[in-house]
């Protein structure tokens, strides 16, 4: 048996298949990627198989494209040679809100509890749910998993998840859920297996086009900078960060409508908002130009600022982890990072450092660095395999 761990996202969906051994999730034997979904899109499925890649463009018409976008993949399912019949489907879904705080098996209940947490996070639980309700008609023999981003942070104390407001606002469901948790499930079990001081006080930065930190002691998540949307905290690839509230108020004063609003929000800050050319930090990082620096300058800052905020909350740190694109992959925003961060008693190894850009967990701490610095790939699909298996035997 596996379980077939999917991303649906608005124009893309990421799929991977985990065989199942005893109970256990084993190693991926298939990962793959369809995109060019959206409206005018050229649909393409790329895959591994096999230490194998191969392509096929997609001819879906105008209509009802991602149904049969998955009629492609449960063609390619049947197609591949070897493949372990399939046990369930597993979902990243973005947003559990404070009700739905481990996994669950999806349900017409359920979907309509969680297509009402639309709001909060409008780039991408519209369309996680649009895949659940896609992948039931396709595969209509096997259940549904719903995997949150939020779940991970059901363990964040009522101080750090209350806003300062009137509690019948609170009773509404305003409040602090935190998001990344299946990447941050993901890199605090590396951790925990891969270093004696993991059970201490550690902070992770799953940085890219989303970008988040998370502060956790015990393996548990006891701070985050995303909030009650996907908004707060860091400035990310096209979304705002962390801002005064004051400054939606005068918007609004001006004229401005929701629309309008939840675009600049969502789609027109951040990284591209600031250099005005794109939200790719490599291309940023290519670019000469003074909006580019200062957007990567921005960028490196608000990590900064919000890793002094979490480690007081640690009151002090043992493990820093870096994942997600950025994180993994950016050798320079890593080292300045460890730099600006020296006065914890960090000192990043460069020659390590350098290294780490594989797909490998790798240490890139000198040795008599004060704090363990770790670079983790982060692995979601895994999580949600994980979650689902383990739903199911339950």
């Amino acid at each position: 048996m596996a379980i077939l761990s999917v991303n649906a996202g608005s124009s893309t969906l990421k799929f991977s298949l985990y065989p199942l051994a005893a109970g256990q999730v084993q190693p991926q034997l298939l990962s793959g990627n369809i995109e060019g979904l959206e409206p005018g899109g050229a649909p393409q499925m790329s895959w591994n198989f096999q230490g194998s890649h191969a392509t096929k463009s997609l001819s879906l018409g105008a209509d009802h494209v991602f149904a049969k976008a998955l009629l492609e993949l449960r063609a390619l399912l049947a197609s591949l040679p070897g493949l372990p019949a399939l046990q369930a489907v597993a979902h990243r879904v973005v947003h559990g809100g404070a009700q739905y705080r481990a996994s669950v098996v999806v349900s017409p209940a359920v979907l309509a509890d969680l297509t009402r947490l639309n709001s909060l996070a409008p780039l991408h639980q519209p369309h996680n749910l649009e895949g659940v309700r896609a992948f039931a008609q396709a595969f209509p023999e096997l259940p549904q998993v719903a995997c949150f981003d939020t779940a991970f942070h059901a363990t964040l104390p009522e101080v750090d998840y209350r806003f300062a407001l009137p509690e019948a606002l609170y009773g509404m469901g305003l409040r602090r859920y935190g998001f990344h948790g299946l990447s941050y499930q993901y890199v605090m079990g590396v951790l925990l297996s891969s270093s004696a001081r993991a059970r201490g006080r550690v902070l992770m930065a799953h940085l890219g086009n989303g970008a988040s930190l998370c502060a956790a002691r015990n393996g548990q998540s006891c701070a985050t900078t995303m909030g009650f949307s996907a908004l707060d905290g860091l400035m990310m690839g096209t979304r705002t960060g962390s801002l005064d509230a004051g400054v939606l108020l005068f918007l609004l004063e001006q004229g401005w409508d929701h629309a309008q609003l939840q675009k600049l929000l969502y789609k027109q800050s951040g990284l591209l908002g600031v250099s005005g050319t794109t939200a790719d930090m490599r291309r940023l990082r290519a670019d000469p130009s003074a909006p580019a620096k200062l957007a990567v300058d921005m960028f490196t800052y608000r990590v900064q600022r919000e890793s002094g905020a979490l480690v007081a909350c640690l009151q002090g740190l043992d493990v820093l982890a870096f994942s997600g694109g950025i994180g993994e992959h950016d050798v320079a925003l890593r080292l300045e990072l460890g730099q600006r961060l020296a006065w914890l008693g960090l000192v990043i190894d460069p020659a390590l450092n350098a290294r780490a850009i594989g797909d490998t967990v790798m240490a890139i701490h000198a040795p008599h660095s004060q704090i363990e610095v770790w670079v983790v790939p982060t692995d979601e699909g895994v999580v949600a395999a994980r979650e689902a298996a383990a739903l199911l035997a339950a």
